[in-house]
């Protein structure tokens, strides 16, 4: 494979573009799923789209895709309203309303499915695509259908950014300025269900909900701001559907969809890394400095209280005075001097001007803050 041949090769070209699309309206709305705390919600729309395309099938006799996703997307759209009735007139939790739900439509939908193997109809081959994706279906009418949806969302997000925002972090503030909050949920909601409903096709049942939030889960480690979180999903999203594409075009029987899943997984691990405010890496480097900094406090402060009792702050002390203070180690002693705040000759120490004004310093504003 050649870098021309997404330019030159329909399908390449049609399959790149349409797992970058779905990439990126996934990021984009699944950074409000990452950011609500329902971060099941997509694997439990994803599962309970499946009876839907069984059931288009069913009743309609042919595996026409626009068909079978409006099933998922009636099936899906029920399923959610289903969770939220459950946890608004039950005692039961969401995460276990979300469960619930998954469990019986994803067994109602295999159900279905064993159902359609055993009819006498040639076109029930390839349903089973639906679990797992098949990007290699994908025409030019679904990266349209995509792209349109794509920008109906944006323009939704832009029209009532300052309300969803608001609902986002606040649902009950919103409800006292005198917001709709039960139709801006469900109108995040279903674009939510429509975006998973999108990449079935591409990405699977099983799959998708890791489409959903794994460009989320990257951004929000990269910032604490909600405009600059959406447009980092949508662009980790896009490329990894451009990435997994790559990668899966560049080698035989190498299924689009968990090679996407894959790549965005490795954008999360290498935010959980690398982010500057979260990482893991920049902590540990925070937490090592920290401690090397309290260290050297402790050290100084043990050292400040035997100099102050003598007049000549210069005056050498062994370094053995040192042997039982917990704070001590040569490494800590090696770092004051070479901020020129103690000297160091042989075994004997003292504390320069500077490192004793630091001192007293020290003490001056811990006295203050104890005030």
């Amino acid at each position: 494979m050649e870098l021309t041949d997404f330019f030159t090769d329909y399908t390449l070209r049609t399959i790149t573009l349409g797992t970058a699309i779905l990439g990126a309206i996934c990021g984009m709305l699944g950074s409000f799923a990452v950011l609500r705390k329902q971060s099941l919600l997509g694997d439990a729309i994803s599962h309970a789209a499946l009876p839907g395309i069984a059931l288009a099938f069913i009743i309609t006799g042919v595996k026409d895709p626009n068909l079978l996703l409006i099933g998922a997307l009636i099936s899906g759209l029920v399923g959610t309203f289903w969770i939220k009735s459950i946890v608004k007139r039950t005692r039961l939790k969401n995460d276990t309303a979300l469960g619930l739900i998954l469990s019986l439509f994803f067994g109602f939908g295999m159900l279905l499915l064993t159902f359609i193997q055993k009819m006498p109809n040639a076109n029930q081959a390839g349903l089973d695509k639906y679990l797992f994706g098949q990007a290699a279906t994908l025409v030019e009418s679904d990266v349209w259908v995509m792209a349109i949806v794509t920008g109906l969302s944006l323009l939704v997000l832009l029209l009532f950014w300052k309300e969803l925002k608001l609902l986002l972090f606040d649902a009950d503030y919103t409800k006292t300025l005198g917001f709709n909050v039960r139709f801006l949920d469900i109108l995040i909601t279903s674009f939510i269900v429509l975006a998973i409903v999108l990449g079935l096709q591409t990405v699977g049942v099983v799959l998708m909900s890791a489409m959903l939030l794994a460009p989320a889960a990257a951004a929000r480690q990269w910032t604490n701001n909600l405009g600059k979180m959406i447009v980092l999903a949508s662009i980790f999203g896009a490329f990894s559907g451009v990435f997994g594409t790559a990668i899966s075009a560049s080698q035989n029987n190498l299924s689009t969809g968990p090679v996407i899943v894959l790549v965005a997984a490795f954008f999360v691990i290498v935010s959980f890394i690398f982010s500057p405010g979260r990482g893991l890496l920049f902590r540990e480097i925070r937490f090592r400095k920290n401690r090397r900094e309290l260290h050297q406090k402790k050290t100084l402060s043990f050292m400040y209280q035997i100099v102050k009792e003598h007049k000549n702050i210069s005056r050498p002390h062994a370094i053995r005075i040192l042997n039982n203070f917990q704070g001590f180690t040569r490494k800590t002693l090696n770092q004051l001097e070479d901020e020129q705040l103690i000297a160091i000759s042989g075994n004997q120490w003292s504390m320069t001007q500077k490192g004793y004004d630091q001192a007293e310093l020290m003490y001056t504003k811990l006295g203050t803050e104890n005030d």
